[in-house]
C-alpha cells in the first residue's frame, strides 16, 4: 500500500490530506484563527469544583472554561488525603477553587463542550513520547512484531534505569529505530521538559505554556512513516519549514518531502476537493448501487445502508450480504475521512443468516484497523443493528466547514409555503385584534406570495372579511421560505 501527502496551503488556512493508493483516506484542516488545541500546555486556574460530576471547570484563557475529572489528574504520594494506590480519587482532595495547574489540552472543545483536559502530561517527539509523571518505557501496540518489541526494549534499557525521571512510549514511528536516534529524541524531550517546567513556573493562569507544532510540521512527525512515498507542499515558505525538520529529526525520509511547483492546483491531481465536498453530503452512493445514509447528530452518528439500485442475481440474503460488505468498507473510509467520533449506530441492511453476520462484522473490523483513532465495535443487536465507537479529538469535518442553515437552523427542514400561509393567517387574526389600523401589510417570500394570489385567495379574501380590513401582499426576495412579517397600517 503506497500513501502520499499533499499539503494545500491559502491565506490563513492549511489543508493536508493524506491518500492511499491514490484514494482520499483523510483530511485535516487548520485555520489561523482555529488552530486545533489537542496537545497545548496551559497554566489554569480551577475556577469551580463538581463534587457530584468528581469533575472540576478549569479557566485556562480560552472561550469556555475547560473540563478536568478526577481520573484525569496525576496523583502522588505528596497529594493531600491522597496516595498513589488509593481508590478512586475524590475531587475535593486533589483540587480546590483558585488553585493554579498545569493542564495539557485531551480533546478540542466541541459544540457546546468546553475542552477536556488533563495534568497526565504527555510530550511527543518523533521516536517517543515522554510522560514526566510516569516511569520505565512501553511501547505503541501497534508495534506488532516480537522481535523488533524485543529489540526495541533492549536499546531503551541501555539509555533508561530506574534513575531516569519520567517514563517513555515508543510511537509506532519507532519501528526500526536506531539506539542513536532513540537517544537523540531522548535528549531532546529532556530539554524541551525543562524549557515547559521553566515558562511554567512564572505564567500567570490563562497563560499558554506550550504549543503543539503547526499542522504541517506536525503531520511530518506523527504520519511520515515507511509507508510514505513522498509528501508535496504547494507553499515554498511552508516547504522551507518542513524541509529543516525533516533535515534534523527525520533525515533519512527528507528527500520525499517535495516542492510542488505545477500551475494545477495540487488537489485537483487527485480530486480531493470534489471528495471532500462529497463527504459534506448525507447520502454516500455505493459501486454496486446501494447507498449510505450518514446523520450526524450532538448524541451520536447513524449510518443506514440501503439496496437502492442494486438488486443481486441469486436472492435476497445474497443481495443483502454484497451490499452490506461493501458498505461496511465504505463505512469505515467515511467515518475517518469525515472524522466522525463517539457514539455510531450502523443499520446494516437485515440478514437471517448468522454466518453471513460476521463476514460483515469481520469486514467492518478489518477495515477500521487501518483507522488509526481508536475504536471499538459490538457484536449484531438484536434490533439488527451494529453498535460502535470511535474515539474522537477534534471536530468533524462538517463541522470545520459548515455551519446550521440558517433557513431550516438545522432540522433539515422548512415549512412548506401552505403551512406559512396558515401562519400568516393566524398573525393577521392576531393582529387586526390588538391594534386599531387601517390595513395590515404582508411581507412575504415570492412562493408565499404567489400561493396566497392562487391556490389561497378565497382563504385570504375570508380572511380580510373577518378582520374587516384590507389586505395588501409585498414580495421580500431576501426572505427565506419561512420568513414573514404582517404590519399593521
Amino acid at each position: 500500500m503506497s500513501e502520499e501527502i499533499l499539503v494545500n496551503v491559502t491565506p490563513r488556512e492549511t489543508r493536508v490530506a493524506l491518500l492511499e493508493n491514490g484514494s482520499l483516506q483523510e483530511v485535516m484542516i487548520e485555520r489561523s484563527n482555529s488552530r486545533g488545541l489537542v496537545g497545548n500546555l496551559y497554566k489554569g486556574r480551577v475556577s469551580r469544583v463538581l463534587p457530584g460530576m468528581q469533575a472540576a471547570f478549569i479557566d485556562v484563557g480560552l472561550a469556555r472554561t475547560a473540563f478536568l475529572h478526577a481520573n484525569d489528574i496525576a496523583r502522588s504520594a505528596h497529594t493531600e488525603n491522597e496516595t498513589p494506590s488509593a481508590g478512586p480519587a475524590n475531587i475535593r482532595d486533589l483540587v480546590h477553587e483558585g488553585k493554579e495547574i498545569l493542564v495539557q489540552v485531551l480533546k478540542d472543545p466541541l459544540g457546546s463542550k468546553g475542552a477536556r483536559l488533563t495534568t497526565h502530561i504527555s510530550i511527543p517527539s518523533r521516536y517517543l513520547v515522554y510522560l514526566p509523571g510516569g516511569k520505565g518505557v512501553g511501547l505503541s501496540t501497534r508495534i506488532e512484531n516480537e522481535h523488533e518489541r524485543a529489540r526495541l526494549q533492549a536499546m531503551l534499557g541501555q539509555i533508561i534505569d530506574d534513575d531516569t525521571p519520567g517514563g517513555y512510549i515508543v510511537r509506532t514511528a519507532g519501528e526500526d529505530a536506531t539506539l542513536d536516534a532513540l537517544r537523540a529524541d531522548m535528549l531532546f524531550l529532556s530539554r524541551l521538559w525543562e524549557s515547559i517546567q521553566d515558562v511554567s513556573a512564572t505564567a500567570k493562569p490563562g497563560d499558554l505554556v506550550h504549543e503543539d507544532l503547526p499542522l504541517p510540521v506536525r503531520i511530518l512527525r506523527d504520519m511520515m512513516g515507511q509507508g510514505v512515498e513522498q509528501v508535496r507542499v504547494d507553499s515554498s515558505t511552508v516547504f522551507s519549514r518542513m524541509k529543516g525538520f525533516a533535515d534534523q529529526f527525520i533525515p533519512e525520509l527528507s528527500p520525499r518531502v517535495q516542492h510542488y511547483t505545477g500551475r494545477r492546483p495540487i488537489f485537483d491531481l487527485y480530486g480531493v476537493d470534489d471528495e471532500i465536498n462529497r463527504a459534506l453530503e448525507r447520502r454516500v452512493n455505493l459501486k454496486s448501487g446501494g447507498y449510505l445514509i450518514i446523520d450526524q447528530t450532538e448524541a451520536m452518528t447513524t449510518i443506514d445502508v440501503n439496496t437502492g439500485a442494486f438488486v443481486g442475481s441469486r436472492n435476497l440474503e445474497e443481495t443483502a450480504l454484497k451490499t452490506n460488505l461493501e458498505a461496511a468498507r465504505a463505512i469505515a473510509r467515511q467515518l475517518r475521512l469525515r472524522n466522525l467520533g463517539g457514539i455510531i449506530i450502523i443499520d446494516f441492511i437485515d440478514m437471517d443468516d448468522q454466518e453471513h453476520k460476521g463476514l460483515v462484522l469481520n469486514a467492518l473490523e478489518r477495515a477500521l484497523a487501518q483507522d488509526p483513532a481508536k475504536n471499538q465495535v459490538c457484536e449484531v443487536s438484536a434490533l439488527g443493528l451494529v453498535e460502535m465507537t470511535r474515539k474522537r479529538t477534534r471536530e468533524s469535518l462538517e463541522h470545520v466547514l459548515c455551519e446550521p442553515c440558517p433557513t431550516c437552523e438545522g432540522r433539515a427542514s422548512v415549512k412548506t409555503p401552505e403551512t406559512v400561509c396558515f401562519d400568516i393567517f393566524r398573525e393577521v387574526l392576531r393582529e387586526a385584534g390588538q391594534y386599531e389600523v387601517q390595513e395590515l401589510l404582508v411581507i412575504a417570500s415570492q412562493a408565499v406570495v404567489d400561493l396566497l394570489l392562487d391556490e389561497e385567495s378565497a382563504s385570504l379574501a375570508e380572511v380580510e372579511e373577518m378582520v374587516g380590513k384590507p389586505i395588501r401582499l409585498q414580495v421580500e426576495s431576501q426572505y427565506s421560505q419561512e420568513q414573514f412579517d404582517v404590519v399593521p397600517t
